[in-house]
């Protein structure tokens, strides 16, 4: 860790290590299945923060213990397709992360193999800001998650392409899946580039599982400019890449880091389960 990350989330009551220089960081030394102190709250948060993506292991979460933790950074957002799991209790506002579920929407929306980078609820005018995720029913081998620095991937376009983004919006698709569930959404507009409100670093945010499309522009030019930031997204230079084991769980924040499931573990139904945490709705900034 450097100096300068050290200064900026230490003191410390937890032990943080980093995995790659920016992103991605595994916290020891706590259980997340009991009540935590107001110091430790803030220190997770703060790594949050720094490192976009960070990962407990050999935790021993249940539906209660983990819908708490993610309490403690905010309230709870429920997932339209929450309530219609029939193996969770709508109450712990959990949902299910699975296979057959991500090959409904590779479906509808017709995701290329490799492309699936993504934000969770981007359809939303106010984006949940963490979400919680926790190991439930994991292949024998595979199924790691990526998660990507979108600072980074921002920061390292060629400055002709950090203009021609500048000023444009794109919008992100989920209305097919939402009347699927019995929801319906107006389609929403957020910049390419977005302001990270706690630390006013640029973030390139664009959700590739939800059709998107950049305003204003040729459908053509739209499509060069998506294909401009997968490529970014791609880069393992901004990336850190998580293998499941049982009892793991991330907790990221969705405005900093889009990330992608690896999906090499053929038929297993592999399951986890995640907690959304809500943004408050500064609406000065909408």
């Amino acid at each position: 860790m450097s100096t300068a990350t050290a200064e900026r989330i230490a003191p410390t009551p937890i032990d943080i290590r980093p995995l790659q220089p920016t992103i991605g960081a595994e916290i020891h030394g706590i259980d997340i299945g009991k009540p935590i102190s107001a110091d430790v709250r803030d220190a997770i948060r703060a790594a949050v923060l720094e490192y976009k993506v960070v990962f407990f292991r050999d935790q021993q979460l249940d539906n209660d213990s983990h819908a708490a933790f993610a309490r403690e950074f905010g309230p709870l957002y429920t997932h339209p397709s929450t309530t219609h799991d029939p193996k969770i209790t709508p109450i712990h506002n959990i949902a299910a992360v699975d296979n057959a579920r991500f090959d409904q929407r590779q479906t509808k929306v017709k995701i290329r193999p490799g492309e699936a980078y993504h934000s969770d609820t981007s359809w939303r005018l106010v984006p949940t800001w963490g979400a919680v995720l926790r190991a439930v029913d994991l292949p024998p081998v595979g199924g790691d998650t990526v998660w990507v620095d979108a600072n980074l991937a921002y920061e390292g376009l060629s400055d002709e392409l950090k203009a021609r983004l500048e000023g444009l919006h794109v919008t992100h698709d989920y209305r097919s899946a939402l009347l699927a569930d019995g929801h319906d959404y107006p389609i929403v507009a957020h910049p390419v580039v977005r302001t990270h409100r706690e630390t006013g670093k640029k973030i390139l945010w664009v959700n590739l599982t939800q059709n998107p499309q950049i305003l204003g522009l040729e459908l053509a030019e739209s499509r060069e400019l998506i294909q401009e930031i997968l490529l970014q997204y791609k880069r393992p230079e901004f990336q850190v890449r998580f293998s499941w084991k049982p009892g793991s769980v991330a907790f990221w924040d969705n405005r900093a880091a889009v990330h992608y499931a690896v999906r090499n573990y053929g038929d297993y139904p592999r399951l986890l389960h995640r907690v959304l945490i809500a943004d408050e709705p500064l609406y000065a900034d909408l």
